[in-house]
Formats: C-alpha cells, structure tokens, sequence
C-alpha cells in the first residue's frame, strides 16, 4: 500500500524541547502540516510566523516536510496587515476565548459586525479561516451547539472559506452539506474512539482530548465521510504532545500523540471497514490540495501489513496505543 504526498491540516509542533522532540515524528511521514499557532504567547505576528518556521525546519532537520503556517486569529488585523503577512500563511486560527490549550486570547463572543473587517479581508485576500468550533456549554453540547455560529459565519461571509476543525459530532457533518463554504478535518483519534473509551472504567489520560470524544452515533457519522472521502473532508490529527507528567496528572492535559502511528492506523482502520485504498488518499492527501490549493513536496509512503509495537513513549510523550501491536508498519518514505 502507498500514500503519496500525505498532509496533516491540524497539527501542534509545541515549541523549544518539545518541538526538538517530536517534530520528526510528523516530518518524517507526512510532506507537510497545518501548524497550530496557539503557543505561549500565540503567534500573531509577521515576524513571530517567519521565526517559528525558522525554528520548525530546524527541528525537522533533513525530512522532506513543509510547514503551513497560520495566525492566532484577532479581530484587529486589518486588510493591510493581512497583504503583508499573507505569503508567510495558509491559513488564520480563530480560537473562543479559554476553551483550550493556550487559548486565552481568543474571541469572546461572535459579534459579525466586530469580525466583519478582518473576515471581509481575509474572504477578499482568500485565507482560509481554521475554527476550534466549541461553545463554553455543556462539555458533551459544546461543538453542537457552536454549529449556529458556524451557519451564522458562513451566511455573513459567503466567500470565506471555513474549516470547521476537528469536528466530533452529527451536527457537525450535517453542515457540510449546507454551506458551500464551510470544510472540515477529521483527527483519528475522533474516528476510532468514544467517551467510553476514555471515561467508561478507568480514565485513560492519553484519550483525553479537545473536543472530548462523543457517542458512538457521532463516531459512525465521522466514520462516513471519512471513508467515502467526502470532497469537503481533510485529515487533520489534531496531534497534540503534552510531557507524561502532564497527562498523567491531577488537571489532566488535553491532546492525543497520534502524529508517529496516524498513517499505519488510518490504513489498519481503512481496510477494516473496506474502503478504498483511492478514498484513504483522497483523505489524507488529495482533498487538501484542492481545498488549501498547496503544492506539498513529493513524498511517497510505503505501508505494508506487518504487525508494529507501539513505544511507550516517544522522548518522554506517551502515544496513542502505547505497547499496544498495530497491524501496518511503515515500510519506505520514498523522496
């Protein structure tokens, strides 16, 4: 089984040692990755982008790999400031305020008369605006009830593109339909797993995530449009390191490390529920260059059926599936 030039349009590459640490685990199989901006502060300037992709391909080192870099979203950029950093982004990161990992600074409230000069803009500059789509409700109600902002966001500004980020729930894939604006990403975690599996019998930390996983009429509805490679669908791992110290804790971290594991996975899960090998490339590869409209780097991957034992930990960042046998193994990255 090959994969050629797979992306990842949601990722979290940290910063300091632990961009050291793991950046490699996604370079390494994936030609590029949407870069999550939501460092401590977030990156919300040109300069701030243009130093952390510095620091990015250093820690990427030889791979073949481009990073696509996006702002911490504020209503305050302007059409001027967004001409000048336009070609250092793919993409701009609107976080709510304090719903997640270093979200502090995000938007609090959806006012579409406060958003509309820098949504307007970026519509007109055509920089896709990536959404973490929760409300400050109900943990279980937080992404359905947020799906009225989303309507409300692609009605003001119909030519603006939105992805709706890793999106948990029934409601969620239902707009997809209804808005031709509005696009989404899928992590993998979301596919395979419900909130039984982290909170049923005994917490498992390394399952706990943002968006919390949902019920399993959520998972099949992801499921769905994943296998049959809706065209407005986009894998996205959401992959998010955290030290074991943090997960494994009081105040538990939110984020699950999928990025070493994520294609050997997508593939075992894949050939499981019969799809085809077309629609796990459109999946992790072709949707994304026409949605994104990028050019990533050549890359071919070579997965072949043979059991893989999963690390405990990779440089101190415990994985999905940690000493657990994974069918797929990565057999060639081919350049």
């Amino acid at each position: 089984m090959q994969l050629t030039a797979p992306l990842d349009m949601h990722l979290h590459l940290r910063d300091g040692e632990m961009l050291e640490n793991i950046a490699k685990s996604s370079a390494h199989t994936f030609s590029g990755a949407i870069i999550m901006p939501n460092l401590v502060p977030p990156v919300s300037t040109k300069e701030e982008v243009v130093a952390y992709k510095e620091r990015i391909m250093k820690a990427v080192g030889d791979e073949t790999f481009t990073p696509y870099m996006t702002l911490f979203f504020k209503p305050s950029y302007d059409k001027s400031f967004l001409e000048s950093v336009k070609d250092e982004i793919t993409a701009i990161k609107l976080y709510p305020a304090g719903i997640t990992t270093n979200s502090e600074g995000g938007v609090s409230g959806f006012d579409v008369e406060e958003l509309r000069p820098a949504l307007t803009a970026m519509a007109e500059l055509n920089i896709p605006l990536c959404v973490h789509g929760e409300t400050n409700g109900f943990v279980m109600d937080r992404e359905a009830e947020f799906v009225s902002i989303y309507e409300k966001l692609a009605t003001a500004f119909p030519k603006l593109k939105i992805i709706m980020e890793h999106i948990t729930t029934k409601e969620s894939v239902q707009a997809l339909d209804k808005y031709e604006n509005l696009y989404a990403t899928i992590t993998l975690h979301h596919l395979l797993i419900t909130l039984d599996d982290v909170a049923g019998g005994m917490l498992q930390p390394h399952l706990f995530c943002k968006p919390i996983a949902k019920r399993p009429e959520d998972r099949s509805a992801l499921l769905k449009v994943a296998l049959e490679a809706h065209p407005k669908v986009m894998f996205g791992s959401d992959s998010a390191p955290h030290p074991r110290h943090a997960k494994e804790a009081c105040g538990c971290a939110a984020g699950v490390f999928t990025a070493p594991i994520a294609l050997q996975v997508l593939a075992e899960l894949f050939e499981k529920e019969n799809a085809s090998l077309e629609n796990l490339q459109a999946f992790v590869s072709d949707n994304a260059h026409r949605i994104y409209a990028v050019t990533p780097p050549k890359k071919t991957i070579i997965l072949e059926k043979r059991s893989f034992k999963v690390p405990s930990d990779y440089n101190g960042v415990v994985p999905m599936y940690a000493d657990e046998e994974i069918a797929y193994s990565i057999k060639e990255v081919q350049k």
